[in-house]
C-alpha cells in the first residue's frame, strides 16, 4: 500500500454522500478525494453510491458515470479507455494503477480513489506532471546516431536485438511506478525515478542508437541513478506488468562493465 500525504497546514474532512437511486439493488461506494488548491479549502472525500446494474464494469466506467450524471464537479484525466495512453493513473485502495484496466469486480466493499501520491494536486484527481515530463525529455528519448542513415532503407534490427526492448517500449508514461517510489517522494527533483530510468534503459539497449557512452555518462549521477534502493514497489505496482526494477539494475551493471 502507497502512503498519500495531504498538502501542507490541511486536514482531510468528510464531505458530500451521493446517495443511489431508491429502486437500485447493486450499490457500490465510491470515496473519492476533493481539493482544489486555490479554494481555501481543505481536502475532503466525496462518497458516490452507484448502481452496478447501469454502470460498465471498469473502474474509469464508474469514475466518468460520477462526473457524467451525478456530480460534474469531479476533475480527472482518461483519454484511450484501453490502457495505452497512461492519462487514467490514479491510487486505488491505496495501490497506484490505471482506471481503465481494472475491474471494478476485483475490489470489495468501499473503492477509495485517491490521486497519485507525493505529486502537486492540481484538481481532485489531477496532478502536476511538468517535473515528470520534463525528466522524461532530459533522457532525449529518441534515437542518436553519429552515421549517416542508409539512402536506400531504415535502419534495420535483428529480430534479437528487437527482442532486447520487450518489456520496455510497452511503458505508457503512468507515473504510477514513480510515485510509488519512495526514493522518488523525497528526491523527486534530482531522482529520475522508476519510469525514466526504465525509459532510458530503452534506448540504450536499442542497437540503432550510437549514442550509449554519452548517455551513460549522463546517468551516472549519485541522484540521477543511484537514489534507487531496489525497494520493489515500482514493480510490484506497474499497471503494465513491467520491471522498472530489473531495467535499473541492468544500466548500473552497464556502468560497471565500462570501466
Amino acid at each position: 500500500m502507497v502512503e498519500f500525504t495531504l498538502p501542507k497546514n490541511s486536514v482531510l474532512v468528510e464531505g458530500k454522500t451521493f446517495k443511489a437511486p431508491p429502486e437500485a439493488t447493486n450499490i457500490r461506494r465510491f470515496e473519492v478525494y476533493r481539493w482544489e488548491p486555490d479554494s481555501g479549502q481543505n481536502p475532503r472525500i466525496d462518497t458516490y453510491e452507484i448502481d452496478l446494474d447501469d454502470c460498465g464494469p471498469m473502474l474509469l466506467d464508474a469514475i466518468i458515470k460520477i462526473k457524467n450524471e451525478i456530480d460534474p464537479t469531479v476533475s480527472f484525466r482518461r483519454s484511450c479507455r484501453e490502457g495505452v495512453c497512461g492519462s487514467c493513473a490514479m491510487n486505488i485502495n491505496g495501490k497506484n494503477t490505471l482506471a481503465c484496466i481494472k475491474a471494478i469486480d476485483a475490489y470489495e466493499g468501499t473503492i477509495k480513489i485517491f490521486p497519485l501520491p507525493h505529486m502537486s494536486v492540481v484538481k481532485d484527481l489531477i496532478v502536476d506532471m511538468t517535473n515528470f515530463f520534463a525528466q522524461y525529455a532530459s533522457i532525449k528519448p529518441w534515437i542518436e546516431t553519429q552515421t549517416p542513415a542508409p539512402s536506400d532503407r531504415e535502419r534495420l534490427q535483428s529480430k534479437e536485438d528487437r527482442a532486447k526492448l520487450d518489456g520496455l517500449y510497452e511503458c505508457v508514461l503512468c507515473a504510477c511506478c514513480s510515485t510509488s517510489c519512495p526514493s522518488y517522494w523525497w528526491n523527486s527533483d534530482r531522482y529520475l525515478g522508476p519510469a525514466i530510468l526504465l525509459q532510458a534503459y530503452r534506448w540504450l539497449v536499442d542497437t540503432r542508437d550510437e549514442n550509449t557512452g554519452e548517455r551513460l555518462d549522463e546517468l551516472e549521477d549519485p541522484f540521477k541513478l543511484y537514489r534507487c534502493h531496489t525497494i520493489m514497489n515500482c514493480t510490484d505496482t506497474c499497471p503494465k506488468g513491467l520491471s522498472p526494477a530489473k531495467a535499473i539494475a541492468e544500466i548500473k551493471k552497464m556502468l560497471v562493465l565500462r570501466q
